[in-house]
């Protein structure tokens, strides 16, 4: 049995406060305004239902998990999550529940006291059909949840699993019961208290103009304490030009990804600067191993491992990311984001290496012609490459893949097309090559949504048909093991044989750059929510501008 202990986890908070504010120990006093610009509305409704990105960075502030998950981002068992609602929680012996004790001091923004009942209605709400909720999926282990008490809420489940745990509480914030039980399931998108939202987190909801803004004020008597902040403010324009605009002429001061082409402009501002994070994005090169005029069938040249290896050898990865991005520039290290809590930075990949390359294609039997093309059995080593137009990274990258594939006689033509028709050819699998582009959550289950056998059928998003049983095998293993050590080695050996069977070339990490005003002092931005810490944000009172004093009104966008 584990029970995590109240004292213990607030020493861990204490001492993490104190290494990430050291340098505001001279400057106590809370205050000021921050105003984010967004190209992006927010719609109103409770966290079952919010889909999009910018409600559900508003929705983080507003409300709280019974626990958070730490900067690690490990999710195997309890041990790197941090207590929130529940002051601590206890294993039953079987693992079969986790009782959660609230804590007594959380309150409602309106005043209640957070209760058992609250979790309990949370999860009914979401498991309801009526809901429509996305993530009443990733719920399909969590039987029931009940109160045992007022205090204490029980979260039962049907099988063991290493990530039963990150299962319920980081997927589920817990919504106010009193005010949302006779509100229809169908109809939370569009209730008043969708518009005035009331939650338990460090802001509070202050108010709303469609098209214009939101804006969200310090929860003064908050349980957890007073965010740093008076004020945030999410300032909505029409795209990210606009959004551009307003940060380099002080309308707005946070833009949470700054273009690459624009990064210079903002690192040469006096009042601006550039702020790099991490974040679970990665681009590659993706080769579908199956012929798309014909799934069936292996693909004429990527159906062939070898060929696969050569063309990732004939590429420098290093020049094309220094051409593309420069110093903010983060090599691809795998096919995972670097900050995977169970990635491998060290990972063998295909080295760049033309002569190998070159070797290679000539062994397997894809001989030079006089036009500079290589061909084998009638056959010539040609595809095409399909981009979205809308990147223009990604479009850069295909000019340049092209002309070094050339130097090893392969001939590429680029297919640019807008990111619809793109994602279509993506999931119906009617490419031979594209460049991919995808986002991993913090769960390193996430990989067998991706690359495993059983993801290729409907549904999946392994878009490339790989296949491989030694893969699927370690990756069962290291899905099924508790041992955090033994998961870490196995998902590390599925990890090796995916890359040695070269279905991707991994380009790069998608570079988060943020850009924000030189006043503001960003804290804790974690690779899955850039904005988990915005409470802890912090503005010297020195520095602050006008628009810090509580109660102005910011620049209208």
């Amino acid at each position: 049995m584990t029970v995590v202990r109240l004292v213990g986890s607030c020493l861990v908070v204490v001492l993490a406060a104190c290494a990430a504010c050291a340098d505001r120990a001279t400057d106590a006093a809370t205050g000021g305004t921050i105003v984010i610009g967004v190209p992006a509305s927010w719609i109103p409704g409770p966290p079952p239902v919010i889909v999009d990105i910018v409600s559900r960075t508003v929705a983080d502030q507003l409300y709280d998990r019974l626990a958070e998950i730490g900067p690690r981002l490990n999710t195997i068992g309890d041990g790197g999550f941090e207590p929130r609602l529940a002051r601590h929680w206890t294993w039953a012996p079987d693992s079969m529940s986790i009782a959660f004790e609230i804590d007594p001091t959380a309150r409602w923004h309106d005043g209640r006291p957070v209760r058992a009942a609250d979790v309990r209605f949370t999860f009914d709400v979401v498991k309801d059909p009526r809901t429509g909720s996305s993530i009443t999926p990733l719920l399909g282990n969590i039987d029931s949840v009940t109160a045992r008490d007022s205090m204490t809420a029980v979260v039962w489940y049907h099988r063991r699993t290493p990530e039963q745990f990150y299962d319920f509480v980081y997927q589920l914030q817990i919504i106010p019961e009193h005010l949302w039980k006779d509100v229809p399931r169908d109809k939370l998108a569009t209730a008043d208290q969708a518009r005035a939202p009331v939650g338990t987190g460090r802001f509070r909801f202050a108010r709303f103009e469609p098209g214009v803004r939101l804006e969200l004020t310090a929860d003064t008597a908050n349980y957890r304490g007073r965010a740093k902040l008076d004020r945030v403010v999410w300032a909505i324009v029409p795209d990210m030009g606009a959004a551009v605009t307003q940060l380099l002429t002080g309308q707005t001061d946070v833009l949470e990804t700054v273009p690459a082409d624009v990064i210079s402009r903002v690192d040469s501002s006096a009042s601006l600067r550039t702020h790099k994070y991490q974040n679970l994005q990665f681009s590659f090169l993706a080769f579908n191993l199956r012929n798309p005029k014909q799934l069936a069938a292996p693909h004429p040249v990527f159906g062939d491992r070898r060929v696969r290896r050569a063309l990732s050898m004939a590429l420098d990865r290093q020049a094309m990311l220094d051409n593309v991005f420069g110093a903010y520039g983060l090599l691809g290290v795998g096919p995972y984001p670097r900050s995977l809590s169970v990635g491998d930075t060290a990972l063998a990949l295909p080295p760049f290496d033309r002569q190998r390359a070159t070797a290679l294609l000539d062994s397997v039997g894809w001989t030079l012609s006089p036009d500079g093309v290589r061909r084998r059995g009638g056959k010539t080593l040609a595809f095409s490459l399909i981009v979205p137009a809308s990147s223009r990274a990604r479009m850069r990258y295909a000019v340049l893949i092209q002309e070094q594939l050339k130097t090893v006689g392969a001939r590429v033509t680029i297919e640019s097309m807008d990111f619809l028709p793109f994602n279509d050819r993506q999931i119906n699998r009617q490419f031979d090559a594209a460049l991919m582009s995808t986002g991993y959550d913090p769960s390193p289950a996430t990989v067998q949504q991706t690359w495993s056998t059983s993801a290729i059928t409907k549904g999946g998003q392994n878009f490339v048909s790989y296949s491989n049983p030694a893969f699927d095998a370690v990756l069962d293993s290291a899905l099924s093991t508790f041992d955090e050590a033994l998961a870490r080695t196995l998902f590390r050996r599925a990890y090796a044989t995916l890359a040695s069977d070269a279905p991707g070339v991994w380009l790069y990490d998608v570079p988060a750059v943020a850009g924000m005003h030189k006043r503001i002092r960003p804290v804790g931005m974690r690779a899955d929510e850039w904005w988990a810490n915005l409470a802890d944000w912090w503005i010297p009172s020195n520095e602050r501008i006008e628009r810090d004093r509580i109660g102005l009104r910011p620049a209208t966008p």
